[in-house]
């Protein structure tokens, strides 16, 4: 490579670099794996090392990455939170090891201790302490300024708010998911049909530099503290020792620290803590090797990104060749339809893998998968199997390709893929795989209101074999009821009034509770109002339907093939033999004041919730939006108005308060 080449490569890498950075620091959506990354950085290291010419004091080889995010104060760390320097062999270990031991015959030390730590794949973070006092948290954004994420922090229940001792202390530790924890939050996540997390680090980060701590207390964190930043009063003589009085504070200290006392047993510190890594709680991605004796550390000394009395052993990601033996479908609670592969047994980072998601049917062809391929599995973050190559070069002309389903595999309804999305869904209302998620609905307050008939009694109906559809709803009997509960006689009858009730429900709380794809409380209110009855809804076609302001072509498909559907039109006759509303109520003294008006609702209001309002709105024939723009009309603005507020203001968008908006529904 000429030096011309050299540089071309060098700024490409830069630019690799850098935006992959952004996604994994910044945003926390990161598109290539750790090992990608690292592989991008070493090169780009090594071409730098090689042409010095070219080198950049903003290079990532030379600082660290991470910005603040907006919305977060900035925090100026006394002391750098700095990264470490990566080596991906043990050669490269010893290389480092060689040149510690020569420093320290330079500088007349006898014996250099060091000791190995577990590198956490998790987000680093610095907490303060005054006389034992937790006062200050923050990320370590770019080494120098991170963000105070002290509400958040609070959160975490492994940091202790007060010490055992009175102590101003600033320690480093690294915030983390639980592996287990880690994949409850993606099956749920999957559930509620969210973007799933693509490792446990991102994860944390993402909960931890979230501007709402109520978010951030709903997430499992967790936190290992494995470094004294800065300390009043006291001095120590090893890391060791430091981690010792850590512990003694009451700090969650990094649990597998080996001392040792030279490379043979640093080499068998980390092969060691690599085999025992699939039975940690936790994730790492590396083994540290830092020398114990701090004096030493000082002589030592730093770069401007890493210190020079550590360093980072990464492991590699293990893979493996496997069969591809088949791919089946299984459906989830929302509808969701996804391929699993089936696969020949193989031993991966320590477990055995037989079965991983295949995503979605984009993910089939990008990889041109057939059944009967020979593929290669690895553990994402060392948590979740996936395929990540095909061996073409191994078909026999036997291997058989694959198409989604047109129906679903569990209940034979239409299985549909609406544009723009790369799911493909059941559209069976009694489909059993939907059937628990579809009881939620069904009964919620936006829906049919049955008030009682929450998700812990809807599973244990469905346990015990007393609703087998959403109809059953209805035929349920008070001792039935009684019997989910100690003493339940009056819980049932207050169910039983609650079922009673719903019956008598506006059409409107039907449409909503049916689960129409793309459907809410506002079309239905729509649909409702136009059609009168649900045989009216049912007969409506596709053009007419298209025709309704906020409805259009996607919505009308939906509902044309939602009632197209045998099951719904099996569930509709048997809610009308249940003597379940189906018609409009006649609206008295008709009021559309507020016809052809589009509000925006921000902040908190006093005497109404942000649904009340919206219903008394849509009452008098006007509409709410979610964001401000030059048609919006009014914004309600109650207590804490954000962002909304001032749009509307820069628009010149009518603001009402509550008193304003109270006068106008006099």
């Amino acid at each position: 490579m000429d030096k011309k080449q050299a540089k071309e490569r060098i700024e490409e890498l830069r630019q690799q670099v850098e935006y992959h950075a952004k996604k994994y620091y910044d945003e926390d959506k990161p598109e290539i794996s750790d090992f990608e990354y690292d592989m991008l950085m070493v090169e780009l290291r090594n071409l730098e090392k090689e042409y010095p010419e070219f080198q950049s004091k903003d290079s990532l080889t030379q600082k660290v990455g991470g910005t603040v995010k907006e919305g977060f104060q900035k925090v100026t760390h006394e002391v750098p939170l700095q990264s470490l320097q990566d080596v991906f062999s043990i050669e490269e270990v010893k290389d480092y090891i060689m040149k510690i031991e020569q420093k320290a015959e330079e500088n007349q030390i006898k014996q250099v201790m060091y000791v190995v730590e577990t590198k956490i794949d998790g987000l680093s973070a610095s907490l303060e302490y005054k006389k034992g006092e937790f006062v200050r948290g923050a990320t370590r954004g770019n080494g120098m300024v991170g963000e105070d994420v002290t509400e958040n922090l609070k959160t975490v229940k492994t940091i202790p708010m007060k010490l055992k001792d009175k102590i101003d202390i600033t320690v480093r530790g690294e915030v983390f998911i639980a592996k287990n924890d880690f994949e409850k939050m993606n099956q749920e996540r999957e559930e509620n049909e969210e973007e799933l997390f693509a490792n446990s680090r991102n994860a944390a980060a993402g909960s931890l530099r979230q501007l709402d701590s109520k978010i951030t207390e709903k997430r499992p964190l967790d936190i290992y503290i494995f470094n004294v930043q800065k300390i009043e009063g006291k001095q120590f003589n090893s890391h060791y020792e430091e981690l010792e009085y850590l512990s003694q504070l009451g700090f969650n200290v990094n649990p597998i620290r080996i001392y040792c006392k030279n490379i043979e047993e640093i080499e068998k510190a980390i092969v060691k803590i690599g085999e025992e890594r699939e039975n940690l709680s936790f994730g790492i991605d590396g083994a540290v090797v830092k020398v114990d004796d701090l004096k030493f550390r000082e002589i030592l000394g730093t770069t401007a990104k890493t210190p020079r009395w550590a360093v980072a052993y990464k492991y590699p990601p293990e893979k493996k060749e496997t069969k591809l033996k088949e791919i089946i479908c299984q459906v989830g609670r929302t509808g969701v339809i996804t391929p699993m592969a089936i696969l020949e047994p193989v031993k991966v980072a320590g477990s055995t893998i037989s079965k991983t998601t295949l995503h979605n049917e984009d993910f089939i062809k990008e990889k041109e998968l057939k059944i009967g391929d020979m593929v290669v599995i690895q553990k994402a973050g060392d948590v979740i199997p996936e395929i990540v190559e095909v061996k073409k070069d191994k078909r026999t002309g036997k291997e058989i390709g694959f198409e989604m389903p047109k129906v679903c595999p569990v209940c034979g309804a239409q299985a549909v893929r609406e544009e723009g999305e790369a799911a493909v869904r059941c559209t069976g209302i009694e489909c059993p795989a939907k059937l628990f998620r579809n009881l939620v609905h069904f009964v919620s307050r936006e829906a049919m209101n049955i008030d009682g008939l929450g998700e812990n009694i809807i599973q244990q109906l469905l346990d015990h074999s007393l609703i087998k559809n959403i109809a059953d709803i209805y035929t349920l009997q008070l001792e039935d009821i009684a019997s989910l509960k100690k003493n339940g006689k009056k819980f049932a009858q207050n169910l039983m009034d609650s079922i009673n009730k719903s019956k008598d429900n506006d059409l409107h709380r039907l449409i909503t509770a049916l689960g129409i794809r793309h459907v809410g409380t506002k079309a239905s209110k729509l649909l409702a109002r136009k059609y009168k009855s649900i045989d009216n809804l049912m007969k409506a076609e596709l053009e007419d339907l298209s025709a309704i302001n906020d409805i259009g072509p996607i919505v009308a498909n939906s509902i044309t093939e939602f009632f197209g559907q045998e099951q719904t039109k099996d569930l509709i006759e048997k809610l009308k033999s249940a003597r379940v509303n189906t018609l409009a109520k006649e609206e008295e003294n008709i009021d559309n004041r507020f016809e052809g008006k589009t509000f925006v609702l921000t902040g908190t209001l006093e005497e109404y919730t942000r649904g009340e309002a919206s219903n008394l709105i849509e009452k008098f024939g006007g509409k709410t939006a979610s964001t401000v723009s030059k048609k919006t009309d009014y914004v309600l603005a109650g207590e804490e108005a954000g962002s909304k507020l001032t749009k509307a203001q820069s628009l010149g968008v009518t603001i009402l308060s509550e008193i304003e908006f109270k006068e106008m529904i006099r």
